[in-house]
């Protein structure tokens, strides 16, 4: 379903602090998000719509609309909130080197989507640019700062890292989700599908010699058709190594 895009004037002067103000009821934009969020980590972003996120504050559904315009504009509100919870207490620069500052900042983003996967369906390519996008931007960046790097390829570094991390975080999405549906584990799934496949496959093994061998080696080793953890680790290495050929270039 086609969201309706935010007010880009409403939504950034919501962003950056016009927010404060309280109602009688002890109605806040702040209070309200904090609800919407708490709706979409139990049950989805589809869920976190203003009549719910009034049920749920014990308020009448207008009353919300003093404070925040929309569901669009609600939706970029939860989303800057969650980001900011990013990096509470140590940041990527204090990690020691910048090979571990590019490790943490794929760990702590890969265990953020982990505590609201609805975040992703929440921001658009473009993104609100609220207050805490502009500080994980900052935060990120600054392990990269100093290190032989141009301003792009800093930001081509940072970029590379994140939709990595992303895209391999959907596939574990997806993984857990049929795994909910089917009420298996992706070990118990393979322990069922594997010995089937090699069975109906063992007639073409001429005709798929190499996607048979690594294909069972691959299976064999993860008890699974793919381990995304495995993946993200392998990849972000990768990653590093060609970050370090390119500095020394």
């Amino acid at each position: 379903m086609t969201r309706r895009a935010p007010d880009p004037a409403r939504t950034l002067a919501l962003l950056w602090g016009a927010q404060r103000h309280e109602g009688r009821s002890g109605l806040s934009v702040r209070t309200i998000v904090s609800a919407a969020i708490d709706i979409a980590d139990a049950e989805g972003l589809e869920a976190a719509v203003m009549r719910r996120v009034a049920e749920h504050l014990g308020v009448g559904t207008m009353s919300l609309y003093t404070h925040v315009p929309g569901k669009a504009e609600l939706t970029a509100l939860m989303a800057d909130t969650a980001l900011g919870t990013l990096y509470p207490t140590a940041t990527p620069s204090s990690a020691g080197d910048w090979r571990a500052g590019l490790r943490m900042i794929a760990r702590e983003n890969w265990a953020l989507y982990d505590r609201h996967p609805w975040l992703l369906a929440a921001m658009d390519g473009r993104g609100e640019l609220g207050p805490n996008v502009m500080r994980k931007y900052e935060l990120e960046l600054a392990p990269l700062d100093g290190i032989g790097l141009t301003d792009v390829e800093m930001d081509s570094t940072l970029t590379m890292v994140l939709v990595y991390v992303e895209g391999v975080w959907r596939t574990r999405h997806s993984l857990r989700r049929a795994q909910e549906y089917t009420g298996r584990t992706d070990a118990e799934w393979w322990q069922t599908t594997g010995p089937i496949l090699e069975r109906v496959m063992s007639g073409g093994a001429d005709q798929f010699p190499l996607g048979g061998r690594v294909g069972t080696a691959a299976g064999q080793q993860h008890n699974a058709m793919i381990d995304p953890v495995h993946a993200l680790e392998f990849g972000l290495d990768r990653i590093i190594d060609g970050i370090s050929a390119l500095i020394a270039r």
